[in-house]
């Protein structure tokens, strides 16, 4: 399939660009369209819209090349944190957009400039151009390299000791200050769950494998006044169908084969402390309809008992599914999801946690050097861009393995990107999960148009016996000859 990419110029529009319009005279801006081709020009802008407006009509009726203008609202024209969002905003939306990016430095202020540069050389790949009245417009050759992550502004960085976090076991100890960021939305959620702390209401945690659902749970009851009280921690997706009863209610002595002798179910264990219930979207309808009960009434029977008991548990359940979309579809009961969905916390992704990569990277690499002096390594420049550029979906789990692997390959002090590169685990797509695909890593719309038409057609050819005109109809098209455009349009050979 030919390259679909659009070729996009992206620039701030600055002062000589504002005042060469006025003039009626070609600024750096377009200079750079006319000297090159370009399918698409995205804009940003800080100026009076009144300025912009004027200085974007002289700009269209020089080119017909399509432009996009987004207004930023800045603090300042020199402030970095305010610049570096708008700008990574920007590429990281038009990285999505299948796009060869190039990026004119020229136009705004130094500090424009500077995080063009750090964000061109360490999370997009692109072009740099830059145009002056000296020097025409040129193709820049910036000949270092650099790996940076954009490190937001907050109040008060937590202790940065070694990241319980990243470890898959979590200490029982666990306390927010083990919950290490620099993220704006993950401190917003710490505070949220050290409010929750303070309170006896259930807890819903939302995260993907590996984001810390645990350790926040722990940390939860530990700052609680259940703290002196059982902690009790369960996969709900380990629990076999038949024993779910007994596992967390417990049974009585003869309740059913290989009943040996009584057994406390996890609601007993947790008496006056906390429940941690992991992958609680597990459960099945039937086991929800007697949990549900049990909440409701703080009241349970053991398998095979006579009589109720009480219990007094704190309830905290995580889970990496929609329970909503559960509840829609019949699988998740309606009254359980609003018992437990009281206090939400939505933990994200740690590609998403902006600030955090890199220093969970380091948290975990000196916890490695900790373990044993052999194993202390650094992380070179490649090998950093790497780990920035790699989606995680097993979060800080996967982050940790891999960090491992590359350090037992290195043979160096210093991990390189071919060491990272051989740890990594680059799981394939399942090809008819079209819904799935990771965006973050680009996706050929095309393509997998193309590879869904195709698949629809050869099958609903072969049903029919290859009678196009039977196969038109079930396919929902119009006639014999819309098929065929179709099988012309995406190469698809009849058998």
């Amino acid at each position: 399939m030919p390259d679909t990419k659009q070729d996009v110029l992206v620039s701030w529009i600055g002062g000589n660009d504002i005042v060469s319009a006025q003039r009626g005279q070609d600024g750096p801006i377009l200079s750079t369209i006319k000297a090159n081709t370009f399918d698409r020009i995205e804009l940003l802008y800080n100026y009076p819209d009144e300025e912009v407006a004027s200085f974007l009509d002289w700009l269209t009726s020089q080119v017909v090349t399509p432009i996009n203008v987004t207004k930023v609202i800045l603090s300042s024209p020199v402030d970095f944190a305010d610049i570096y969002q708008a700008a990574s905003a920007l590429l990281n939306d038009l990285s999505n957009q299948k796009t060869k990016l190039s990026i004119l430095l020229s136009p705004g202020t130094p500090a424009m400039q500077a995080v063009w540069i750090l964000l061109g050389k360490t999370r997009y790949e692109c072009l740099f151009y830059q145009s002056s009245k000296e020097q025409g417009v040129e193709l820049v050759e910036i000949p270092f390299e650099l790996s940076a992550e954009y490190i937001p502004k907050v109040s008060k960085i937590a202790d940065e000791k070694l990241i319980n976090m990243a470890d898959s076991q979590v200490p029982i100890d666990a306390a927010f200050d083990n919950i290490i960021t620099r993220n704006p939305r993950m401190m917003a959620l710490k505070s949220q769950a050290q409010i929750l702390a303070q309170k006896t209401v259930p807890v819903l945690i939302y995260g993907e494998t590996g984001t810390g659902k645990e350790l926040f749970a722990r940390a939860i009851h530990n700052a609680s006044s259940r703290q002196n009280k059982p902690f009790v921690a369960i996969n709900c997706g380990a629990i076999p169908k038949d024993l779910a009863d007994s596992v967390l209610f417990g049974h009585k002595k003869g309740a059913f084969t290989g009943a040996v002798s009584d057994k406390l179910g996890v609601f007993q264990q947790a008496n006056g402390g906390t429940l941690f219930l992991d992958e609680f979207g597990e459960l099945t309808p039937e086991v929800q309809v007697r949990l549900l009960r049990v909440l409701q009434e703080s009241r349970l029977t053991p398998v095979g008992a006579t009589s109720e008991i009480s219990v007094d548990v704190r309830i905290i359940t995580a889970t990496h599914k929609n329970l909503m979309d559960g509840v829609i579809q019949g699988t998740f009961r309606e009254d359980l999801f609003y018992r437990i969905a009281v206090g939400v916390l939505h933990l994200p992704p740690i590609r998403h946690r902006e600030g955090d990569l890199i220093l969970l990277t380091e948290m975990l690499l000196e916890s490695l050097s900790k373990q044993d002096e052999s194993l202390s390594k650094k992380l070179s420049v490649e090998a950093k861009n790497l780990i920035l550029k790699h989606p995680w979906h097993g979060n800080i789990r996967e982050l940790q393995s891999t960090l491992l692997r590359a350090v037992l390959w290195s043979d160096t002090d210093s991990v390189t990107g071919s060491d990272l590169e051989s740890a990594l685990f680059k799981m394939p797509t399942k090809e008819n999960d079209l819904l799935s695909l990771d965006v973050s890593q680009g996706v050929d719309i095309q393509k997998v148009i193309g590879d869904l038409v195709k698949h629809y057609v050869l099958e609903t050819l072969a049903f029919t016996g290859q009678n196009k005109t039977q196969a038109a109809q079930l396919l929902g098209l119009k006639s014999q000859q819309t098929l065929t455009n179709w099988m012309e349009k995406y190469g698809i050979s009849q058998s």
